[in-house]
C-alpha cells in the first residue's frame, strides 16, 4: 500500500517536472497577477524571491511596492512559521535558508495578503509545496489573527487533478497563472 508521504512525494516529483518544462518555455509572466493586486493597492503584501524553475513575482511586487508595503518570506528554522521582511525593488538582497534571496536588513511586517510559490495545485485550492510546511504553519497563524488572502502563482502547467493533502494543508483562495485567474 502507498502511503501518504510516497503518494506526496511522486505528485511533486511529477509537478517538479511540469514547472521545469513550462519554465524551459518561457510561459511565465506575472500581468494576471499585477491585475489582481491592483485592486489591493496599499494591503501588506508579500511576494517571494523566486528561484530554481518557479515563476517570478517580482514585476507584480515591484508595481505594488510603489502602493504600499511589500514584505518576502525568511525561514527562521524548521517546523516554525515564515517571518517576513520589508523588501523594496533596489533592497540589498542576501541569501537565507535554503537558498531563497532575502533582505540584509529592514523591518519585520506582518502581510495580509500573500503571493504563494507552489510545486502543485488543483482546482479546489489544494497546493502542494516543498514539503517543509512553512507556509501551511504561517498560513494558519496568519488566518487566526485575521483574514489572510493566499494566491497561488504558478504555471498552468502545475495544476493536478487532485493532490494527496493532510488536514493541516492550507488552502489557497486563488490561484493566478499567466493565462489568467482561478477563483474558488
Amino acid at each position: 500500500m502507498v502511503t501518504l508521504t510516497e503518494e506526496k512525494a511522486q505528485a511533486r516529483a511529477d509537478a517538479f517536472a511540469r514547472r521545469k518544462i513550462a519554465f524551459e518555455r518561457g510561459q511565465g509572466t506575472a500581468a494576471h497577477l499585477s491585475s489582481v493586486l491592483a485592486g489591493y493597492r496599499g494591503v501588506p503584501l508579500s511576494g517571494y524571491m523566486a528561484m530554481r524553475t518557479e515563476i517570478d513575482p517580482t514585476v507584480a511586487m515591484e508595481e505594488a511596492a510603489a502602493h504600499g508595503p511589500v514584505c518576502v518570506p525568511v525561514i527562521v528554522g524548521k517546523g516554525k512559521p515564515l517571518r517576513f521582511r520589508v523588501w523594496e525593488p533596489d533592497s540589498p538582497m542576501m541569501a537565507g535558508n535554503f537558498g531563497a534571496l532575502i533582505p540584509e536588513s529592514g523591518a519585520w511586517l506582518e502581510p495580509e495578503i500573500l503571493i504563494v510559490p507552489l510545486v502543485a495545485f488543483d482546482r479546489a485550492g489544494g497546493r502542494l509545496g516543498y514539503g517543509g510546511g512553512f507556509y501551511d504553519r504561517t498560513l494558519e497563524m496568519l488566518r487566526a489573527n485575521r483574514p489572510t488572502l493566499a494566491i497561488g502563482f504558478a504555471f498552468a502547467d502545475q495544476e493536478a487533478a487532485g493532490l494527496p493533502l493532510e488536514p493541516t494543508d492550507q488552502p489557497l483562495d486563488m490561484i493566478v497563472t499567466e493565462n489568467g485567474v482561478i477563483s474558488l
